[in-house]
């Protein structure tokens, strides 16, 4: 039988509070001084935050907030005002990379966004309504979320949290209570309360190495057009699978890697390199720099009603 130990202390409330009030105030006092306002040169109206990332100037904020501008205008919080240029931008996962033309001063350490845990404290730094480096805390609510990127791609890894954002907080930075960045804020559902989102800080370390090594981030390109269908039960029986849905090739391109690989109109694609293919999403995701000039294998349905195996050879996309 159980006992009550009598001699245990109640937790103080306001010693918790405080401890989490510190926690807040210690990550702001790290990465605030990386935080600065981003507004697009040249008269055009648009602006956002972003936040420096090295010594040298470079600043990560969201591909929507410079949009096609090829320069912008940075402010400090200690109100240094310098020009800076846009080093390339990805429209797939809403990152941009700045190059300021001189040292803004502070930076902030991108953190491994794989070691996030649900629960973990999110704070989020930005200029939120033009109110300058506003800063609004809560914790992840979830992990891995998929959202529509502007191109139509589908963004994965995208980090939800309950951190208030609002317009003028996109690119700025998603804070752990470590005082490393965990993820890049990009988009909050209108109409929703408490549910916005974040670029997961690992994305935005991979596309910022793409654009500092190739001045944009590649993808591999095949040359098919298709849709998601609703596998036919007959094909799930022969091909040994479980999926309900596929992708149907609607159009293939002349002398691209499908057309070159022997792929044509009407075969199903059902998996690409043994990952299992359910939709034109998953030929999007799969389809990363990796595989440029990689032979892929790719298992079909083909018009023929055979289970088939094409080798291609994916080509970067323009």
């Amino acid at each position: 039988m159980g006992y009550m130990d009598k001699d245990i202390a109640p937790q103080n409330d306001g010693a918790l509070i405080d401890a989490y009030s510190q926690s807040i105030a210690a990550a702001v006092d790290i990465v605030g001084p990386a935080v600065s306002r981003i507004e697009r040169a040249g008269g055009r109206q648009g602006h956002g935050s972003g936040f420096a990332i090295s010594p040298d100037g470079l600043i990560i904020t969201n591909s929507h907030v410079v949009d096609d501008a090829k320069a912008v205008r940075i402010t400090t919080p200690d109100g240094f005002v310098t020009e800076g240029r846009v080093l390339g931008r990805d429209v797939d996962t809403d990152i941009a990379l700045i190059c300021a033309n001189t040292s803004t001063g502070a930076w902030a350490k991108l953190g491994d966004s794989q070691r996030l845990r649900r629960g973990h404290i999110a704070i989020a730094i930005g200029n939120p309504l033009g109110f300058e480096w506003t800063v609004t805390a809560g914790i992840v609510s979830a992990l891995g979320r998929s959202m529509r990127a502007a191109s139509g791609r589908l963004m994965d890894d995208v980090i939800q949290t309950d951190a208030a954002l609002n317009p003028g907080n996109s690119g700025g930075p998603l804070v752990s209570s470590s005082g490393e960045v965990i993820g890049v804020n990009t988009a909050v559902i209108q109409g929703a309360q408490s549910i916005a989102f974040a670029v997961a800080s690992n994305t935005a370390n991979f596309v910022v190495s793409e654009i500092l090594r190739y001045g944009q981030v590649r993808r591999a390109f095949i040359g098919i057009s298709g849709d998601t269908i609703v596998l036919p039960r007959r094909v799930a029986l022969a091909a040994g699978t479980v999926q309900t849905t596929s992708v149907r090739i609607r159009r293939v391109e002349p002398e691209g890697p499908a057309a070159k690989g022997g792929l044509q109109e009407g075969d199903y694609i059902l998996a690409i390199d043994g990952s299992p293919v359910g939709g034109v999403d998953d030929i999007v995701r799969l389809m990363d720099g990796s595989r440029i000039g990689r032979e892929t294998e790719i298992l079909v349905f083909s018009v023929a009603g055979r289970i088939e195996q094409k080798i291609l050879l994916p080509m970067a996309r323009s």
